[in-house]
């Protein structure tokens, strides 16, 4: 089991699923291109602010996630030839850490800004009041699609993790 392969190919995933980020705030800057001119209603022009919001936020967090994620992979080779266990042990620290974020933003502020944002569709008359909820719940939807194929992967390099510290356990276990 070559745990270094794992943990590249993981941050290559991560590279690849993070870019959809990208996608989306292209598409939610094109959308309000798209309502800046061809808007006629109200409505319709309430949406240009909160796309425009939602693409740069979508593209700020596509960006970061991309970049941070290319320079893991190289950072990893190094680590894991400096001290492999140390590596190891890091990466578990690492990948506990933000299983916890998952769990605490993703699986649960995300779906109550949906509430929030649902109900303030039901109670706010203003165009633009809506606009921002309806662009606010279609943003967190695209958080939650792309976030929760990555705690899957995490969650599997997680337990790649806990099987190699299991393994030297049994190891070093069988040598005393």
């Amino acid at each position: 089991m070559d745990i270094l392969r794992t943990a590249t190919d993981w941050a290559k995933a991560e590279v690849f699923s993070t870019s959809f980020f990208i996608l989306f705030a292209v598409l939610f800057v094109l959308a309000s291109i798209g309502f800046w001119q061809l808007g006629k209603t109200d409505m319709a022009k309430a949406y240009i602010i909160p796309t425009l919001v939602a693409g740069s936020l979508l593209l700020i967090i596509g960006l970061g996630l991309v970049f941070t994620n290319k320079s893991r992979i190289t950072q990893f080779e190094t680590a894991y030839n400096k001290d492999a266990a140390s590596f190891v042990e890091s990466e578990l620290v690492r990948v506990e850490s933000t299983l916890k974020e998952y769990r605490t933003i993703v699986f649960k502020a995300i779906p109550f800004i949906i509430v929030v944002a649902a109900l303030l569709i039901v109670f706010m008359d203003k165009p633009v009041w809506r606009a921002s909820a309806i662009t606010t719940i279609a943003m967190m939807v695209v958080i939650l699609l792309i976030d929760g194929t990555a705690k899957a992967r995490i969650d599997a390099y997680n337990e790649e993790l806990e099987l190699v510290v299991k393994k030297r356990f049994n190891e070093l276990s069988e040598k005393n």
